[in-house]
């Protein structure tokens, strides 16, 4: 059994931002342009200084260090990939997603030891930022976005609700993975205050339908999601096999689509979902790459019937991941994701199986994350079954929490996504 790296950095070692995490964002300090870093504790690394010092000279690289902590440039230099400076200088994550598996493979070897190995503490130690002393912006361009609906405790709850004269799943449930496209233009970094929406709505009082109005939404509701953000696109025509998950996403955020709930309702037959989500969806400043969450993965809770074959029902596996909701400071419900009854390979098989293409910066959603058990629910809707006390108030702040396994046998966490609610604007 290999032994666990031990970080030098102070008040790191065993806490949920230890090195099996090392997650990827976008910071600034006062006067100077965003750039990327990764987070060790409670500190950023700036990656653009130490790389200019450290990766510039690729020869001196493969001279100096030891083969067991070299960043592994070889394949990238003979394919001239990785031009280090631009990727770790840009003001998203975008140009280093890219690069492709292979590198963000090779940036985490290095960034591992250059915060394990003592001899490394000299050049890197200058470079390390408390977070205080830091701003954090939207880590990633995104190309487009599409939220799916992968969780069957979720979707009853919500067929039950909206539709409790019939059956709580509609036919097509259990064959596909249902999602509909969303907005990337809204999507928005923890912390973005979210304007409470206004649209039309149909006013019900009882059994009674009564006229339809237009005015601030009375429904807010928040979807406790986690978020997948692609890296390396695909030719337009051609679908990406469930088997080329890891070579395409680059990384987890966790991710809240804030939802109207009234203006939903009257809106979303026969077409679905609009302008009751296409206001706001916010994601986590840090993301998590693939390679942090390899203690993560599990079985399925079990698909019957079984999926058509590309969406490969025999190797599809779901992720350990804990989320806390938590509103005004207390945590409501506590959602877990290992309960979805679509994988995140599954739902990104079926987005490109009639050939739509990949961008880098896409990010694809799960739908609500809601567990079997009443306290385990992703949504107001269902914690308060509809009651409309239970939806959010202006002022009210939330806050998603998420937690996994680590590779070295703690937990670690993924970026938490905050958002405080603000009165409609006229």
């Amino acid at each position: 059994m290999t032994t666990p790296l031990t970080t030098w950095v102070p008040g790191a070692a065993g806490s949920h931002f230890d090195v099996d995490n090392l997650p990827y964002g976008v910071f600034s300090r006062a006067g100077e342009e965003p750039r990327v870093g990764v987070r060790i504790g409670d500190l950023v690394l700036d990656l653009a200084p130490v790389a200019a010092a450290e990766m510039l000279d690729v020869h001196h690289v493969f001279e100096e260090r030891t083969l067991n902590l070299v960043l592994d440039l070889a394949p990238v230099a003979a394919a001239e990939m990785l031009d280090v400076h631009h990727v770790f200088e840009e003001r998203t994550l975008n140009a280093l997603m890219a690069e492709g598996r292979a590198v963000r493979s090779s940036v985490r070897r290095w960034v591992t030891g250059l915060l394990t190995e003592e001899p490394e503490r000299d050049l890197v130690e200058p470079h390390l930022v408390p977070l205080a002393d830091v701003t954090l912006h939207l880590p990633v361009e995104v190309a487009d976005y599409v939220d799916f609906y992968a969780s069957e405790h979720h979707a009853s709850n919500v067929g039950r609700i909206f539709r409790p004269d019939a059956e709580a799943l509609l036919p097509n449930w259990k064959h596909l993975p249902v999602g509909y496209h969303g907005r990337a233009g809204t999507v928005v970094a923890s912390g973005t205050p979210i304007v409470r929406p206004s649209g039309q709505r149909r006013v019900s009082t009882g059994s009674t339908t009564g006229a339809v109005t237009f005015g601030p939404s009375r429904r807010l509701d928040i979807e406790a999601e986690l978020g997948f953000v692609v890296g390396v696109g695909s030719e337009l025509g051609s679908p990406v096999a469930h088997d080329d998950f890891a070579d395409h996403v680059f990384g987890l955020v966790g991710l809240n689509d804030w939802s109207a709930r009234d203006i939903q309702a009257w809106e979303y037959v026969p077409l679905g979902p609009f302008l009751g989500k296409s206001f706001a969806t916010s994601i986590s400043h840090w993301v998590t790459p693939l390679e942090a969450l390899d203690a993560a993965w599990v079985d399925l809770p079990g698909q019957d019937p079984e999926p058509l074959p590309y969406l490969a029902p025999t190797a599809a596996r779901g992720l350990d991941i804990d989320v806390e909701v938590v509103v005004n400071g207390d945590v409501i419900s506590r959602p877990p994701y290992r309960s979805m009854y679509w994988s995140p390979a599954q739902m990104l098989a079926h987005l490109t199986v009639n050939g739509a293409s990949l961008r880098t910066g896409d990010l694809f959603a799960s739908g609500t994350i809601s567990g079997p058990e009443v306290d385990q629910r992703g949504s107001l809707l269902e914690i308060g079954w509809g009651d409309e006390s239970a939806f959010l108030a202006d002022g009210d702040e939330v806050t998603l929490r998420y937690s996994a396994p680590g590779t070295a046998g703690g937990r670690i966490a993924l970026g938490e996504v905050t958002g405080r609610v603000e009165p409609a604007r006229a």
